[in-house]
């Protein structure tokens, strides 16, 4: 599964069976992203879709040094059951 950054539109993104998931993001600062929104059809809810755009919106985050604000609660239960990015977390 490929996992897009739409830098302009503040969005990780995925096409799966022609549709699409994502989660949309805040630049707070400098050092800060909120991660606010996270959506999947319910067609392919259950198939881990989310936590691939959450993995690699948290990777993005951690390779350039950003602190994470989720007010998602997807994103928010992601970081908890993976200490790897909890540090990440503001």
């Amino acid at each position: 599964m490929e996992v897009i950054h739409d830098l302009e539109e503040k969005r990780f993104y995925s096409v799966v069976e022609a549709q699409t998931a994502l989660m949309d993001y805040k630049v707070v600062d400098k050092k800060t992203l909120k991660y606010y929104h996270t959506f999947v059809p319910p067609p392919l809810r259950g198939k881990k879709v989310a936590a691939e755009i959450v993995k690699t919106a948290l990777e993005y985050a951690k390779e350039n040094n950003f602190k994470v604000i989720p007010s998602c609660p997807y994103v928010k239960k992601f970081i908890a059951r993976h200490p790897e990015y909890q540090n990440l977390e503001q």
